[in-house]
């Protein structure tokens, strides 16, 4: 059974160029690297990707490898994939779900959501084994924070579902609520706690990620309504 969405009936006013251009680095990033032999991709993993144990200072890169401070690879890591699978998933949401969020906010302040929804991530999944040498690579825990800011503000939007079991495919429209509230309680079933330690997927990143998108978006959405009733009623009315 293959259930994957592909587009949404929710257009935007503007063109959404700052989740154009992170589609765009991830492309190059994943294209750079991936017809390398192993041990070059193995050497870009652990330089750019982001290894808790590193992290924490319980290990070191040697100094052939040491080109970004340990910290900053929190946000390199966001622009690798591990396969185009993995690429074309991550791309293909925030292709879908990233204009109108990024619409929402603005771009300077969706760069910033983007970016800190990922690093909330990447710590909830370093936390689970801080001693771990296994990399974690993915844009997922960023994107996953955008779904959550589309599930807030537009949870009624229709995704369009491509549906495919055996020899039976359709093309459904199903409401954003359904099709995002469907995918997170899939992590939450998926998550076991030690997924990044056996190289597998990073549940745990995924969940962190919506969680701080949810509530990150209600607060700058929050704040944006106080700042139109305020504006509003700052206005002097005329009889």
């Amino acid at each position: 059974m293959f259930f994957f969405p592909f587009a949404d009936e929710n257009p935007t006013k503007q063109k959404p160029l700052i989740s154009w251009t992170i589609i765009l680095l991830c492309s190059l990033a994943f294209l750079n690297y991936t017809f390398e032999d192993g041990f070059i991709q193995d050497k870009v993993f652990l330089t750019f990707g982001m290894v808790p144990a590193l992290i924490f200072g319980y290990s070191e890169l040697s100094d052939s490898l040491k080109v970004i401070p340990p910290v900053l690879s929190i946000i390199t890591s966001m622009f690798l994939h591990g396969g185009w699978m993995h690429l074309i998933g991550n791309m293909t949401y925030l292709y879908i779900f990233g204009d109108n969020v990024e619409e929402t906010l603005g771009r300077k302040k969706f760069v910033f959501f983007y970016f800190f929804t990922g690093t909330c991530a990447a710590f909830a999944q370093a936390f689970l084994d801080p001693m771990s040498t296994v990399p974690m690579v993915g844009a997922s825990g960023a994107i996953a924070g955008v779904l959550g800011a589309y599930l807030v503000l537009f949870p009624s939007a229709k995704i369009k579902v491509f549906f495919w079991f055996i020899i039976f495919f359709k093309i459904f429209k199903i409401r954003a609520f359904i099709v995002l509230g469907g995918w997170i309680i899939f992590q939450f079933i998926s998550f076991s706690g030690n997924e990044l330690g056996s190289g597998g997927v990073a549940y745990a990143a995924h969940i962190a990620g919506f969680i701080s998108g949810v509530i990150l978006i209600s607060l700058l959405k929050k704040k944006k309504l106080n700042l139109k009733k305020n504006t509003k009623s700052s206005i002097p009315s005329s009889k």
